[in-house]
């Protein structure tokens, strides 16, 4: 079954705590992903940052609200148990609690932020902000990837316009970015080395103890084998092992099997996309505008008996 969204795991919780025991919250994630037949798949998917897993974000959230409401308490840290409330709710045997259902509690107005009196716009509520289906963290970092898609995109469209010496301007910028060029942060770029295959050499690392050849390619159509071969053997007439070829477009299938079967070099392939998800991580071409930075509570902070 799909993974469920975190107010369809609200009873679920409730009702793996009714026997009064105090639960760890690893052991209630895993139980309840038991309870909802999830493929080891479903358990390891992560958010589209990759800082925790999707599911267990949503049981976390699941509990978050049900705390707000008094339906369950946190006895001690990482720890979690069905209060009185919760109790008397399971004794009734509702069909579901959800938002909606929380709203009867005073906390849990507190929470979300509205007096009982505003009523007027509860369904516009309900179907966003914190009553989505989706938690507070995965909209945020939805949004965030969405953003970043379409700077990526865009960044894209730019370096495609660009002339081809700016291009080969941009990928040294860019390697640069990402540590190479030796002590200075320098890159240590040829312009043209001799053989039409090379555009420029940077140094690996900052003793200079290896070099890389590169190639910057501002194409239209696809890059075919024929130029990673060029590119191979002119690597040989400056004795390197390793290399990058970048380009705006994509590189051919055969291109592609070619570099795989390479012996005794290491080529790397670096296509349009990959370019600009590049530039966009290392900060080239693009200027940071806003940060948020998102926090916690840190439990080990209240662990009176840790020392």
């Amino acid at each position: 079954m799909p993974i469920p969204d975190f107010q369809s795991i609200m009873l679920p919780l409730l009702e793996v705590l009714s026997d009064g025991s105090e639960w760890r919250m690893r052991d209630v994630t895993e139980g309840l992903a038991t309870r909802f037949d999830l493929t080891p798949a479903e358990r390891a998917e992560m958010l589209p940052s990759g800082q925790q897993t999707l599911f267990s974000n949503r049981v976390a959230w699941a509990k978050t609200h049900l705390k707000a409401a008094g339906l369950l308490l946190n006895p001690n840290r990482g720890k979690v148990t069905l209060g009185d409330e919760g109790r008397r709710v399971l004794a009734a045997r509702p069909e579901a609690i959800n938002c909606r259902f929380l709203r009867q509690y005073a906390s849990y107005l507190e929470l979300v932020g509205r007096s009982r009196s505003d009523e007027e716009n509860e369904q516009d509520v309900v179907e966003q902000g914190v009553e989505s289906e989706q938690t507070p963290l995965e909209l945020i970092d939805e949004s965030f990837q969405a953003l970043r898609r379409a700077t990526v995109d865009e960044l894209l469209v730019k370096v495609r316009e660009c002339s081809p010496g700016f291009f080969e301007k941009v990928v040294v910028k860019l390697l640069q970015a990402m540590g190479y060029g030796g002590i200075s942060g320098e890159a240590l770029v040829t312009g043209r080395s001799g053989d039409a295959g090379i555009d420029g050499i940077i140094k690996e690392d900052k003793l200079g103890l290896d070099v890389v050849c590169i190639q910057a390619k501002r194409w239209e159509g696809t890059v075919g084998r024929p130029v990673i071969q060029g590119f191979v053997g002119s690597m040989d007439f400056v004795r390197a092992r390793k290399g990058v070829i970048l380009t705006t477009s994509q590189f051919s299938r055969d291109a592609v099997d070619f570099v795989d079967r390479i012996e005794g070099k290491k080529v790397v392939l670096i296509d349009g996309p990959q370019l600009a998800d590049l530039m966009f991580d290392h900060n080239v071409g693009v200027l940071p505008t806003k940060s948020y930075e998102l926090k916690e509570v840190s439990n080990d902070f209240f662990d009176e008996d840790g020392g």
